[in-house]
């Protein structure tokens, strides 16, 4: 009674009483030992148990459970041990399901395996309660397997619900979710077994893939069956499945339908709005949460660099930090995950000291977070160092893999390639989906297609062509690398498509400036009735770019529809795109009034669209009027600052240029030079504007020199309006002579005597005016294809034009 009111004096004072007794009562000692212990008391309950001249049995257990459920695990351990050395009392079914219990809880697998083989030669394995701890102990034990488990599983005796659900949920665990369900219709058909709400909210978070899709909605329906559907475990565990398989509609209808929610409730559905980009939605139920922890802040904080918003991720970071939530390893990781998106060098600098002193130098994924925020924050030397000073301890091979994609991000392929190669051979790169996919990534972008097709080759052999990221990686990479017939294939033979499927393909035809291929897909994913996101929108708007223009009402049609269809509200990446197709088709002053109507201030990239189409139709008047504005911004990134110098120095104010770069210098950013480079031989050769470092130096300037000379005969005129430096006329045309572009083009030629061979060249940035012109007419002086991909897509300049037509 005094327990069940939580009255410690009255405890006490029936304590004092027992003491008095002169007949010792040993079941009234072991009531005022369980009565201690479920007060918090165990120094008192100790005293009752030493004050018992017989302690029995129950005596033990009630202090080896008492104990194990205050967290003194190890008090609990010694009470047993002492049991045993006393050798009077032996344990029954309830002292070793205590003992097994305590075990577990302090990681004493070993001794819980011990304890294990006392209890077969006490002929406590027919215990229901004494197998389940078993089971249960194996399950946690990191050193067993599931196929422990099912052995024990397969050698009680008796089974109950508890039996089935611990070993379904090993099997659970060890991704074996096939397993797992074969095992769940066993359960119903031999045993008769109702399934409770565990056994469903197991089965239904191992449903990760179209292959259990069915299950899963067997499982929803059994639940509806049985009357489990007010049960908050199975309605959380059936949000976080129609999540996973993009069905929002599902997701909250199952939430309005709920009559009650929990911080788990709360928690997936941050997740599952901020997997479909519908952050405001997130926020709002963030908002609705009364008692916020740490795991909401988490989700809510992911859902943001999940979105690419790594302003918003930091804020929170803070917001935490001055409520005083416990940080754990998973907040630092998207603390630094922010960073990398938001690319500040000085925030950067002040979370990774946050992080050292937080002491997170043992934890992988942190350090290798912080490496890959270094290689997105302009600090690829301290990226090296990280690197050069990996802990031994630690897998390599995540920072291997981040480090090259930072090589690749930084324009320095070179290094990403030679990297690969030699960890590769020092076996300190483990190739699974996520290295091969990454790998891919920078064969894509380096345009290295045999590389990338010794990838492929290697992916086939290894088994893992069936990953969906690595089927998306290959058919970037072939687009990228000017081949749309693989990247096709590859998109034909993928057993299974996400979202991310069409967008690489859309996004393939797009490269190649083929509009109408790219709209014809659109409507087979709309055939199809895949939800579009945010990206296959923006692609979708810019495939009109490359069509007739009788097809702008479309185009339209699509932007304004955008929310009310879709439920996606038009970003900047949107307006950008829109504003491009319409500068594209020359309709500059319908492009400004889609500017001046936007709900928030314009970012620099939508003026700079704009920017760009008056100088495709030179529209001088559109033009100085969106320079201004752009002007007027304050520059938040490296190539804002590149942009409003070079908009000063084709003004002539070369003072105010200089200025802002001098302020750029100050922030401690760096303009990524100009960089072209092809590959020969499967070796990549880059060139930098006036660059002097190649091997053959001299045999591709003497060659640049004779394709100027030959191009001059054909009507090429230089363009020095392109030369953004205060320098003489003379000066200005060799500065342009020798853009990277050039320089590579000519190694191309003379490197390769094929004719009919493409010569095939990649850029960092946009291709120059004068490049450009200059390229139209090496076509003819030189009878080959040039095939030139730079940011705005491929250019196939044959016979004195371009696949452009110019307007690029």
């Amino acid at each position: 009674m005094s327990a069940q009111y939580h009255d410690v004096e009255v405890t006490k004072a029936v304590h004092a009483s027992f003491l008095k007794l002169r007949e010792e009562k040993t079941r009234l000692g072991n009531a005022l030992i369980s009565t201690y212990l479920k007060l918090g008391f165990p120094r008192e309950a100790i005293l009752v148990f030493v004050s018992l001249s017989s302690p029995t049995v129950v005596s033990y257990t009630a202090l080896i459970s008492g104990f194990s459920r205050l967290n003194l695990e190890i008090e609990a351990l010694k009470v047993f041990f002492r049991m045993r050395k006393a050798g009077l009392v032996q344990p029954n079914e309830y002292t070793f399901v205590a003992i097994l219990t305590a075990c577990v809880r302090v990681s004493r697998f070993s001794l819980g395996i011990q304890i294990h083989g006392l209890i077969v030669k006490s002929g406590f394995l027919n215990s229901v309660f004494v197998s389940n701890s078993l089971m249960s102990l194996y399950d946690k034990d990191s050193g067993s397997s599931c196929d422990d488990v099912l052995k024990l599983f397969d050698e009680i005796p008796q089974r109950d619900v508890a039996s089935w659900n611990t070993v379904v949920s090993s099997l659970v665990k060890e991704g074996k979710s096939h397993k797992a369900f074969d095992l769940f219709y066993e359960m119903n058909r031999v045993e008769g077994f109702g399934v409770d709400s565990f056994t469903l909210s197991t089965l239904l978070s191992s449903c990760t893939d179209s292959s259990v899709l069915l299950r899963g909605r067997e499982l929803h329906g059994r639940a509806i069956r049985i009357g489990l559907m007010q049960e908050l475990s199975v309605n959380n565990a059936l949000i976080g499945f129609y999540s996973k398989f993009w069905d929002m509609k599902k997701v909250e209808s199952l939430y309005e339908m709920m009559m009650a929610q929990d911080a788990v409730t709360f928690t997936e559905m941050i997740t599952a709005y901020m997997s479909f980009g519908m952050v405001d939605s997130a926020v709002e139920i963030f908002a609705n949460v009364t008692e916020k922890n740490t795991i909401t802040y988490n989700a809510l904080m992911a859902g943001f660099c999940r979105n690419g918003h790594g302003l918003k991720a930091l804020k929170l970071f803070t917001d935490m930090l001055q409520r005083g939530v416990e940080l754990t390893d998973f907040s630092l990781t998207s603390a630094v995950d922010a960073c990398g998106l938001v690319s500040e060098k000085k925030v950067s600098e002040q979370i990774h000291g946050f992080c050292i002193k937080f002491g997170t130098a043992f934890n992988p994924c942190i350090q290798t977070a912080l490496l890959d925020m270094c290689t997105r924050c302009e600090r690829m030397a301290d990226a090296e160092e990280m690197f050069d000073q990996w802990p031994s301890n630690l897998d390599s091979s995540k920072a291997t893999t981040s480090i090259i994609g930072g090589y690749a991000r930084n324009g320095l392929p070179d290094k990403a390639v030679s990297l690969f190669h030699r960890t590769l051979c020092e076996q300190k790169l483990f190739l699974d989906e996520v290295s091969l996919t990454l790998i891919l990534a920078v064969c894509g972008t380096l345009g290295f297609r045999e590389m990338g097709y010794q990838i492929h080759c290697y992916a086939l052999k290894a088994g893992y062509f069936s990953d969906i990221s690595l089927g998306n990686s290959l058919i970037s990479m072939y687009a990228k690398c000017c081949d749309s017939d693989d990247a096709i294939k590859i998109f034909n033979t993928m057993r299974e498509h996400d979202v991310i499927s069409w967008n690489s393909l859309i996004s393939c035809y797009i490269l190649q400036r083929n509009g109408d291929e790219a709209l014809a897909l659109w409507s087979r994913m709309n055939e199809k009735e895949i939800k579009p996101d945010i990206i296959t929108l923006t692609l979708v708007i810019s495939a009109f770019r490359y069509t007739e223009s009788n097809k702008l009402s479309s185009c339209r049609d699509l932007f304004l529809s955008m929310k009310t269809i879709y439920d996606i509200e038009p970003t900047t990446e949107h307006y950008t795109a829109f504003v491009r197709v319409l500068g594209h088709w020359g309709l500059l002053e319908e492009a400004e009034d889609t500017i001046n109507s936007m709900p928030v201030q314009p970012e620099v990239s939508v003026l700079r669209a704009l920017l760009d189409s008056c100088r495709i139709h030179s529209n001088t008047s559109v033009a100085k009027r969106v320079a201004k504005l752009i002007l007027s911004t304050k520059p938040e990134t490296p190539s804002e600052y590149i942009l409003k110098s070079n908009i000063y120095s084709a003004s002539g104010f070369w003072h105010r240029s200089e200025m802002i770069r001098e302020e750029m210098r100050e922030r401690g950013y760096r303009k990524h030079p100009a960089k072209s480079w092809i590959i020969h031989e499967n070796k990549i050769h880059s060139f930098h504007a006036r660059d002097t470092s190649h091997p053959q130096e001299k045999d591709i300037y003497r060659g640049l020199e004779i394709l100027i000379m030959e191009c001059l005969k054909v009507g090429y005129e230089p363009n020095t309006e392109y030369v953004l430096q205060e320098v003489d006329e003379f000066m200005k045309k060799s500065f342009l002579f020798h853009h990277s572009a050039k320089l590579a083009v000519t190694y191309g030629i003379l490197s390769s005597n094929t004719r009919g061979k493409p010569v095939r060249v990649m850029k960092n940035v946009m291709l120059c005016g004068d490049c450009h012109e200059f390229f139209k007419y090496i076509s003819v002086v030189v009878k080959r294809e040039i095939v030139l991909r730079d940011s705005s897509g491929f250019h196939h300049f044959v016979n004195g034009k371009c696949s452009c037509r110019d307007l690029w």
